[in-house]
């Protein structure tokens, strides 16, 4: 299974591609796709298209893991990372390859155990995971990898083929998705008697 991961951004899209071999996550490739900020933005949206493109078509793979928009305190979106995921999404859609979407705290829990990790420990975990000889930069090629090992870990990954089980981890990371369950079950079920109300 080849897993494809993103980490949209205007500047800089991270990506890494990851597969699984096994019990064993192998790293493929990962990097950083780049515009300049002078350049005009139809330009820049177009590069990313393109080389998001390039990859789906070089590795061929089964799914584009891709970070989920976040949304600012006031309420709104960030627009260019709104449409730096549209193109990505394009891309994946005319290569006819599904998209799944992680927020970056489910990464964190699921990579780290707790959504507050920072970026050098998200780096540790995806090297270790990924068995790789030095912790995995930049930032977001970091995070694109990340992205590729949470989908691996998560129900999402196991669609299609049988209900096979994911592969062994760290009991940290099983820990971890376990863990994070449990809090969105309890927070699905504080929001469910806040909508109901005293009764």
């Amino acid at each position: 299974m080849v897993l494809l991961g993103i980490d949209p951004g205007l500047a800089e899209t991270g990506y890494g591609v990851v597969r699984r071999d096994g019990p064993r996550y192998v790293s493929l490739d990962y990097g950083c796709i780049r515009t300049a900020a002078a350049t005009e933005m139809g330009e820049r949206l177009r590069h990313i298209h393109e080389a998001v493109r390039e990859l789906t078509r070089q590795w061929r793979p089964e799914v584009l893991v891709m970070e989920r928009l976040y949304q600012l305190r006031d309420g709104s979106t960030g627009l260019s990372v709104g449409q730096a995921m549209g193109v990505v999404r394009l891309a994946a859609s005319l290569d006819a390859v599904p998209v799944a979407e992680y927020a970056p705290t489910h990464v964190k829990m699921t990579l780290v155990g707790y959504g507050d990790a920072d970026k050098q420990q998200i780096q540790f975990m995806v090297q270790r995971l990924l068995n790789l000889p030095e912790p995995p930069r930049p930032d977001h090629a970091a995070d694109a990898l990340a992205l590729c090992v949470c989908h691996l870990h998560s129900g999402l990954s196991r669609a299609g083929r049988g209900g096979e089980q994911p592969a062994a981890g760290p009991a940290r990371v099983e820990a971890a998705l376990r863990r994070d369950a449990e809090r969105r079950s309890t927070h699905l079920r504080a929001e469910s008697t806040e909508k109901e109300g005293p009764r």
